[in-house]
């Protein structure tokens, strides 16, 4: 049987491609492309064609969250017991703005993370409703104890290669990155399997010196998970995880952009160290983005949010609540980006790093991702997903 031709205009007031701003732009798209993309003069309107006329809008691809433990109730490290399944999450995420994202898990007792992560990978693969579920992020439970964060030190532990292999096979293909210590005996190893595995090797929670940050970039660690967070500070003698990376060109480098884990300066200073395309927003979220007040957690770990802010029992940073439609502008108003160089952050940037290469602008042939909102308030109004509506807001 034909597949029946869907074509589709959406026209709004500029597009962020996101490497230029078309002023009074339109996007042309047949099912799940994209066909055309240009100013609004370049467009006939026919009868076959549905038209989407945004005032007052702007249009950018769809955002791209790469690490992110949970959202509407879900918790990715507990998707079996979550409340909300990963549909939830997926539901609020294309409300934002997001049209892909990876559930990312932390650090268990291990028979609980390869069963998770056997849940995680078959609730990937049915039809979500609102972003898709692109990859699998694993964070944990290769790091330093003294830097565990939110995470239990009791369930961190030394490099064990038989079960990084495990948890990988347990993702079913699906696992993308997985952050370790540099520091760790046997790193380089475990550096080399995840990348025989197709995985990025990504440095974080880690005490690690120079000369074990630089060894671990030789054998291929090319990220860094959340710069400034789980890792040892700045110094002007005692150069560490951070200042390597800030100053090497081999790695990317994810900032958690909700504006209270990393101080306005210091996401300057990334900014101004960082060539544009190794930057990666992400929002670090939890069950509790898009829920009230209240008791969460992520894994075994409980985490308290009280005004919108998410800590764990001991006071801790734990995770946060904000998603990306309103972190990526802390880029422009914190680290002094243009509006287009912030939205490479969290569209482009993290497609073209880990090979999504469908996506992540709005380019002729590449997926109709679309995030549609209202200037000056930045609200959502809508958002494409494979050239279906997803989300649309209410008059």
């Amino acid at each position: 049987m034909k597949k029946s031709r869907i074509r589709r205009l959406y026209l709004a007031d500029y597009l962020i491609t996101p490497d230029n701003i078309i002023p009074n732009g339109g996007v042309l798209c047949e099912n799940d492309k994209i066909i055309a993309v240009g100013g609004v003069s370049g467009f006939a309107i026919n009868e076959e064609l549905e038209l989407f006329n945004f005032e007052n809008a702007y249009i950018t691809p769809g955002f791209i969250d790469t690490h992110i433990h949970g959202a509407g109730g879900c918790d990715c490290s507990r998707v079996r017991h979550s409340d909300n399944g990963l549909a939830a999450m997926s539901s609020i995420l294309g409300r934002k703005g997001a049209t892909g994202f990876f559930p990312t898990v932390v650090a268990d007792d291990p028979a609980v993370m390869i069963d998770n992560l056997g849940e995680l990978a078959v609730a990937m693969q049915r039809p979500l409703p609102g972003a898709d579920a692109v990859g699998i992020n694993i964070e944990g439970p290769f790091l330093n104890p003294e830097k565990s964060g939110a995470q239990p030190r009791q369930m961190l532990q030394k490099i064990d290669l038989k079960l990084a292999n495990d948890l990988i096979d347990a993702g079913n293909g699906l696992v993308k990155v997985m952050t370790f210590a540099p520091e760790l005996d046997n790193a380089d190893k475990l550096i080399e399997l995840l990348l025989s595995r197709g995985v990025i090797a990504s440095m974080g929670h880690s005490l690690a010196g120079e000369a074990e940050t630089l060894r671990a970039i030789d054998a291929g660690a090319n990220h860094c998970t959340h710069l400034f967070n789980g890792m040892n500070p700045l110094h002007q003698r005692n150069v560490g995880l951070p200042g390597i990376v800030l100053t090497d060109d081999r790695v990317t480098v994810e900032l958690i952009i909700d504006g209270r884990h990393v101080h306005s300066r210091m996401v300057d200073l990334a900014c101004r160290c960082k060539t544009l395309r190794q930057i990666i927003g992400i929002s670090d979220g939890t069950m509790a983005s898009g829920m009230p007040d209240g008791s969460y957690h992520i894994g075994p770990s409980e985490i308290i949010v009280k005004n919108g802010f998410s800590q764990s029992s001991a006071g801790k940073l734990a995770g946060t609540t904000t998603m990306l439609d309103s972190g990526w502008h802390s880029l422009m108003s914190c680290g002094h980006l243009s509006e287009t160089k912030a939205a490479q952050a969290v569209t482009r940037n993290p497609a073209e790093h880990f090979s999504l290469r469908d996506r992540g602008q709005l380019l002729p042939g590449l997926r109709a991702d679309l995030a549609i909102f209202e200037q000056h308030t930045n609200r959502p109004l809508m958002t494409v997903r494979r050239g279906e509506i997803i989300s649309q807001a209410q008059e």
